[in-house]
């Protein structure tokens, strides 16, 4: 069975965006951006990825990709309804609608159709990309966490982790398999749930 993979880049005090959403004060160096296409280029938002000579580059880890509204609704600036073109697009969420046969809308429990996709026969993961109310619903799902922490403090805003389902899903137990440090000061972890 494929895994449901949480890769999320987090401040210091655990946060993975501002009070309103905002995700500029995280310092993302040349070295970093370099890491995530050597290992992560799916995650590339589709419009970014020609700028970074990866327009074609290999999907590694996941061929979908889940998120909330919250993370979903920055692409329509771009403007875009398919930020992640080159993967299968699921966006929880009871209030959105989007006009695009290539991107599915999920209005009811997460956690069935996170269960549907991980019986799915693939050998790539499924991406959790955000937000923490989403990644609150599926906890019971997580299997791997995969996180950027990033050298510096929000002070305020939207956790990693909120709103947990059911006190049966934490606490949750990860355990560390992985650390890498960049010279940036980001230091990327993987962690496995016991």
């Amino acid at each position: 069975m494929r895994k449901l993979v949480y890769y999320i880049g987090v401040s210091l005090d655990g946060y993975i965006a501002g009070p309103g959403g905002e995700v500029d004060f995280f310092p993302v160096s040349d070295e970093l951006v370099a890491w995530i296409g050597a290992n992560y280029p799916e995650t590339l938002p589709t419009h970014i990825r020609p700028h970074l000579a990866l327009e074609d580059a290999a999907n590694l880890a996941f061929d979908t990709v889940i998120m909330g509204r919250g993370t979903f609704e920055p692409a329509l600036t771009v403007p875009t309804t398919r930020p992640y073109a080159h993967l299968r697009q699921y966006v929880v969420s009871t209030t959105i609608d989007i006009d695009d046969p290539l991107v599915s809308v999920h209005r009811s429990d997460p956690l069935t159709l996170v269960r549907r996709l991980k019986d799915e026969d693939s050998d790539k993961d499924i991406w959790l990309a955000g937000g923490g109310t989403l990644a609150g619903a599926v906890l019971p799902a997580i299997d791997q966490l995969v996180i950027k922490r990033y050298p510096v403090i929000a002070g305020a805003g939207i956790p990693m982790i909120s709103e947990v389902a059911s006190t049966e899903s934490a606490p949750a137990a990860f355990s560390p398999t992985r650390r890498e440090s960049l010279a940036d000061g980001t230091q990327v972890s993987w962690f496995d749930r016991i």
